[in-house]
C-alpha cells in the first residue's frame, strides 16, 4: 500500500494492492483509501464524498484501478430531482409504507433482515455469512455520523437504507431489505425516501456511490434525474460525464 497527500493538506491517502473487482469478476481493482487511523477523518468525510469517494464502515475510499474507469461517483440534485413513471408507480404502491429515521444501532430485527437479504442477493458471495460483528463493521463503523432509514408496513420492517449525515447533504450507503417483497421495489422506494428527507432537512444532494455502466446491480442510478457524476475533477450533468473519455489525464484526481 502506497501513500501520498491530499493537494493542500497532510491527510495521508493510500493506495491500496491490486484484489479482485467486487463487481466484475474477470478484474482486478485498486483503491484510493483516506488514513483510517487519522483522528480528523470524521472531519474530512464530507469533503471527501465531494470528492467521489465512499464509506465501508471506517474507511473512506475510491476505485482507481489500473485500467478501468467504469465506476462513476453520482448524487442526485434533490431540489431538481423528478420521479419518472416508474418511480411515481413505485412511490404510489407503496403509499401506506411508513418511513421512520432511527439511530444507526443494530437491533435483533435489524441483523435478521439483513441476513435473510444477503442469503437470497449475495448467496456464495463472501457476505452471505455476515453475523452482528460483520453488521456493525460493514454499516455503521466507530465514527460515522449515520441513522437507519426504517420503512415498515403495519409495524412489519420491509426495508433498512443505512445512511450517512454531513452538513449539505445524504449518503445513501447500504440499502437491505425483505426479499420476499421485492416485487414491490423496496430499493426504488428507499432512495425516494431519502430525497423527501433530505428535502425536509434542506440538504442539497443525495449521494448514491458508484454507477457503472451495463452492471446488472449498479446501472440503474442513471434512472434518477437529473444526476450529476464526478468526473475526476468536478461534477458535472451525468450524460456529459458519463461520456467522457476515461483516459483524460485528469481522470482520478483529487482536487485542490
Amino acid at each position: 500500500m502506497g501513500a501520498d497527500s491530499l493537494p493542500g493538506d497532510d491527510l495521508r491517502l493510500f493506495h491500496t494492492g491490486t484484489h479482485p473487482c467486487g463487481y466484475w469478476p474477470d478484474r482486478e481493482a485498486r483503491d484510493l483509501v483516506l488514513d483510517p487511523r487519522d483522528p480528523r477523518l470524521p472531519a474530512f468525510y464530507p469533503h471527501a464524498l465531494g470528492w467521489g469517494f465512499r464509506r465501508s464502515g471506517d474507511i473512506v475510499y475510491r476505485p482507481h484501478c489500473l485500467h478501468c474507469r467504469a465506476c462513476v461517483a453520482v448524487r442526485i440534485p434533490v431540489d431538481r430531482f423528478a420521479p419518472d413513471r416508474g418511480q411515481r408507480r413505485c412511490a404510489a404502491r407503496n403509499a401506506h409504507v411508513d418511513a421512520r429515521i432511527v439511530a444507526n444501532v443494530q437491533t435483533g430485527e435489524h441483523l435478521a433482515l439483513y441476513r435473510r437479504y444477503l442469503g437470497a442477493r449475495h448467496r456464495d458471495g463472501g457476505m452471505d455469512d455476515h453475523g452482528a460483528a460483520e453488521f456493525d463493521q460493514f454499516l455503521v463503523g466507530s465514527w460515522s455520523q449515520g441513522r437507519f432509514l426504517e420503512l415498515r408496513e403495519r409495524g412489519r420492517l420491509l426495508a433498512v437504507a443505512v445512511t450517512d449525515l454531513v452538513p449539505d447533504a445524504l449518503s445513501a450507503v447500504y440499502t437491505f431489505y425483505d426479499p420476499d417483497e421485492e416485487a414491490r421495489s423496496l430499493g426504488t422506494l428507499a432512495i425516494l425516501r431519502q430525497i423527501e428527507w433530505a428535502r425536509r432537512e434542506s440538504r442539497r444532494h443525495l449521494y448514491l456511490g458508484y454507477w457503472i455502466d451495463g452492471h446488472r446491480k449498479m446501472d440503474y442510478k442513471r434512472r434518477y434525474r437529473p444526476l450529476e457524476a464526478y468526473d475526476g475533477r468536478r461534477w458535472r450533468d451525468f450524460d456529459e460525464a458519463a461520456t467522457r473519455d476515461a483516459s483524460s489525464p485528469d481522470h482520478g484526481a483529487v482536487p485542490e
